[in-house]
């Protein structure tokens, strides 16, 4: 009786124990910034895979950084790292390595993403969105803008009530810009004359939001202006065309996201399947169409809707590019952008 029972319990626990593998196994986990993902594009990928993805939500590069440092690395498959932490992520042993021979798709890359600075030969990163960083506002009565920086950073020429962006490379990149310095200057000087132009800033400001909130106040009249990415305040724009966005004459932050998978992710395999899935051209271009960033995916674009394409939110013109940043890791001085945003928030 006692051994009938003991193996009997044995044979439940063994097979309870297979259930949850085989449930691991057909889950993916993916952290991702809010607001960034096509439903259908998961719906499709959960029906050719026949597995479930549950999606986990942040709002800066930083938290998601925290996130995988306490654990986060051994519970997500994917996670979407902007470029200039992924030099940090691979520091610290973070990320896995891609096995590209499992990701043919990464052939239909454009050529500048193909090997970029921040992960030469894509060893841990597929390109997944790039975009802009700048100023969403409502148009104002008399409905001529001064496209600058000053509008936010200038007391006289503030446009009414605003937000800052709540992520602090992009933020101070903002405020270097507008001051005529590089986004990646260690320049103590430059960074400290940066300090006092957001500390006045702030002052007069509603205080920091992530990209989606601070948009979300503007369509909500909460705010006149903030600072937003390109994607989420063009997909404002269509619910309000009393709207804007623009970059300011200055110049601005370019940025590119990226697919990745965590170092010890529990579905390595699923995770190289759902990066190859969101290559193919046509979900690639999907993708776009609905975040309305711009694809790093030269393939995709034959079927990128054709008003995104000319739209100079989405794809800057030559002059524009010109003077945009990327925003890079800046090493040891990464301490110096520390000290300043925690001053700023702090005080």
């Amino acid at each position: 009786m006692k051994k009938t029972w003991i193996n009997a319990t044995l044979g439940l626990c063994l097979a309870l124990g297979l259930a949850s593998a085989v449930q691991a196994a057909g889950r993916l986990n993916v952290f991702i910034w809010s607001e960034y993902m096509d439903p259908e594009i998961i719906s499709d990928f959960e029906k050719k895979f026949d597995c479930k993805v549950v999606i986990d939500l942040y709002e800066d590069n930083e938290s998601m950084m925290a996130k995988l440092q306490s654990g986060g690395d051994s519970l997500y498959d994917i996670c979407v790292p902007g470029n200039y932490i992924i030099p940090l992520l691979i520091q610290q042993n973070l990320l896995a390595p891609l096995r590209h021979e499992n990701i043919p798709n990464m052939k239909n890359l454009s050529p500048s993403f193909q090997n970029p600075s921040y992960d030469p030969g894509n060893q841990f990163t597929a390109a997944y969105q790039w975009g802009t960083v700048g100023i969403y506002m409502r148009k104002p009565a008399g409905g001529t803008i001064d496209e600058t920086w000053g509008l936010l950073f200038d007391a006289s020429k503030q446009p009414g009530p605003f937000f800052l962006m709540d992520s602090i490379r992009e933020m101070m990149g903002c405020a270097l810009k507008y001051r005529g310095f590089s986004v990646n200057t260690v320049n103590i000087d430059e960074l400290r004359d940066v300090q006092a132009v957001l500390a006045d800033s702030k002052d007069r400001s509603l205080g920091f939001e992530g990209g989606v909130g601070g948009k979300n106040k503007v369509l909500a009249r909460t705010a006149t202006a903030a600072i937003v990415y390109n994607g989420d305040a063009i997909r404002a724009i269509a619910d309000d065309p009393e709207t804007v966005y623009f970059v300011p004459r200055e110049g601005g932050v370019i940025w590119c996201d990226n697919l990745a998978i965590p170092a010890k992710a529990p579905n390595r395999d699923l995770a190289e399947k759902f990066i190859n899935f969101i290559l193919e051209p046509e979900i690639g271009a999907r993708l776009s169409n609905y975040n309305q960033y711009a694809t790093p995916n030269e393939a995709a674009k034959a079927f990128i809707t054709p008003e995104d394409l000319a739209n100079p939110a989405i794809y800057p013109p030559d002059e524009m590019m010109a003077k945009l940043e990327f925003i890079n890791d800046v090493g040891a001085d990464t301490e110096l952008y520390d000290e300043i945003w925690t001053q700023l928030k702090s005080e």
